[in-house]
């Protein structure tokens, strides 16, 4: 992948080692080590939980974690769907009794909670109710019930019952039983979806305009349990002007297959390798078959790598396969996958430029408004501690904004920090004059702010008679839409909504143009004040010399006939002498 390193890059260094395997553990470590910014970053939307027994406490619990920490604990994991992990600590819960409380069990209680009252916990905080012995016996069964190691748990569980019974402890026995059912029952689930098929994990991937998407299907003895998706929004440009190409060693997309147009700079077996390694490398979960769309060169290398990596961890002693299939069940597993990465591209980047009429249904159902709007009008205040305020306000018309109707505002009425206050005058001001030059208002006024700024522009169109004026806000750090009338139920969407992207958009221009504005406000007051500290240069004369000479900086290169063109010869002398001094 050409990413024009050649043209930022201040030295090139090298570090010989002995095969493509060490080579590629190294590269791993390095680009996670130290984040380079023309390697690939992996964006996942999600991350999938482990379970953690705390192997390292007096009395170990079990919990479900998104966060692997080297801390003596075991890690078992990670577990599609997410909720399985959730489900399984809760049948730890009910058959083995250990605990996940936050409970100290350094030291013992007065009595015990409702977990041990319920039959989930055997309440090793109090004093007399269990035994260290018997405690570190159902961790131990534990231990082997997430290793998958059922048959070992079962023959230690039927001596025990077997023991049990002989000593006339029945009931004991009984739990034992209920026990044995149960991993008995698992044990043939899990026969049963190995008989159907083996863990692999099948990828997909959309590239466009320097755009990314990446669909990973997760299938767990041969059905698909999950998926996740992996976004690269801000990769350097990759594009050219060369025509998109076939993607290297698959066959030409058709109606049947997914469609994946790249340009000639994007080489999707480069990016698979480097995206396999952050992906797997260091994982405690590899899955036995890996099904890609192309070929790379270090394919045979990784392939040892993470079979040496999954025996190395205690795993089961196989062969971790990188396939790309050609045909068959496989080729559609992959062109389902590509087919999804297209879908995920469509619904992530394409909503960057929304025109269509479904777009704007979205918003009315999402908003509650009364019609599909066509026409919004978004506000935003910008200043520095209540200096130079100023307002915006941007325009978007039926799919695209509309800069001929961009409009600035400069505040009045305000003195220091209110931007409540100044939200009230530039609503007020804009709408007052709406009504008088009788035009029609917006389908929605949106203002960039919270809870405040909204009842502030909610205030201004009162005070005009305007009502039944769909309003709304959306507040910067939460993210989420404050409707005039539902303030009580705030809208959050989804982050990877159109609707959101949309009404991001919008208010992230508004606030660009308050920005501008402000700015060039600013160094104008700046470059004022700079030349009316020149003696007999005053307010009038400096606005003629800047509407002149355009900047300070062309006024202090001007010579005396210049500078005497536009005021008096004592005033150049002035000028002259104050910058040349």
């Amino acid at each position: 992948m050409d990413l024009g390193v050649d043209a930022q890059a201040a030295d090139v260094d090298y570090i010989v080692v002995a095969n493509n395997k060490e080579a590629l553990a190294l590269e791993n470590h390095l680009i996670k080590q130290r984040k380079p910014r023309f390697n690939i970053l992996l964006r996942d939307d999600k991350t999938y939980p482990y379970i953690k027994l705390t192997l390292r406490e007096r009395l170990p619990r079990v919990y479900v974690t998104r966060r692997l920490k080297k801390d003596g604990s075991s890690y078992y994991g990670p577990y599609f769907p997410g909720n399985l992990a959730y489900r399984i600590v809760d049948l730890i819960h009910r058959r083995f009794l250990i605990p996940s409380c936050n409970v100290d069990l350094n030291r013992y209680h007065p009595r015990p909670c409702l977990q041990y009252y319920i039959g989930r916990c055997l309440g090793p905080c109090v004093e007399g109710l269990t035994t260290p012995e018997i405690y570190q016996e159902a961790v131990r069964d534990v231990k082997l019930f997430l290793e998958g190691r059922q048959t070992d748990l079962s023959r230690s569980l039927r001596e025990r019952m077997a023991k049990a019974a002989e000593a006339q402890e029945y009931e004991r026995a009984a739990k034992y039983r209920d026990l044995i059912s149960t991993v008995e029952q698992l044990q043939e689930k899990q026969r049963i979806a190995a008989a159907e098929g083996d863990d692999a994990d099948v990828f997909g991937y959309h590239f466009e305009n320097g755009m990314l998407a990446v669909n990973l299907f997760h299938m767990r003895g041969g059905r698909v349990l999950d998926r996740r998706e992996f976004f690269w929004e801000d990769l350097p440009d990759l594009t050219t002007d060369h025509d998109a190409t076939s993607i290297p060693g698959r066959p030409q997309a058709d109606g049947g297959r997914a469609s994946s147009p790249v340009t000639a700079d994007f080489d999707p077996g480069t990016f698979l390798s480097s995206f396999l390694m952050q992906l797997y490398i260091g994982q405690p979960y590899i899955p036995r078959n890996i099904y890609v769309p192309v070929d790379f060169e270090d394919r045979e290398a990784l392939e040892e790598v993470l079979s040496e990596q999954l025996a190395g961890e205690g795993g089961r002693a196989t062969r971790v396969n990188i396939v790309v299939p050609q045909r068959g069940e496989k080729r559609s597993l992959i062109d389902l996958a590509g087919n999804n990465a297209k879908q995920s591209y469509d619904q992530r980047f394409r909503v960057m430029k929304p025109n269509t009429k479904a777009i704007q249904e979205a918003l009315q159902d999402a908003l509650n408004l009364p019609e599909p709007p066509k026409r919004i009008e978004c506000f935003d205040i910008s200043h520095i501690q209540g200096a130079e305020t100023v307002a915006s306000m941007v325009v978007w018309e039926n799919g695209q904004m509309k800069k001929s109707d961009y409009r600035k505002f400069i505040i009045r009425t305000v003195q220091g920090v209110d931007d409540f206050a100044s939200m009230r005058e530039v609503v007020t001001r804009r709408y007052k004059r709406v009504a008088q030059e009788k035009k029609e208002m917006p389908s929605l006024v949106l203002i960039d702010g919270g809870l405040g700024q909204l009842h502030a522009a909610q205030q201004a169109l009162e005070s005009l008679e305007v009502i039944n004026q769909p309003l709304a806000a959306i507040a910067k750090r939460e993210e989420v839409i404050y409707v005039c009338g539902q303030e009580d139920e705030p809208v959050a969407l989804d982050h990877h909504s159109p609707v959101l992207h949309l009404v991001q958009m919008i208010r992230d221009e508004a606030h660009r143009f308050a920005v501008t504005f402000h700015r060039k406000r600013r160094q104008i007051r700046d470059r004022a004040t700079e030349l009316r500290e020149i003696p007999g240069v005053g307010a009038l004369t400096t606005r003629r010399l800047l509407e002149h000479f355009g900047s300070v900086q062309a006024i202090r290169q001007a010579d005396a006939a210049a500078l005497s063109s536009v005021v008096t010869r004592t005033q150049a002398e002035a000028i002259l002498s104050h910058f040349h001094k």
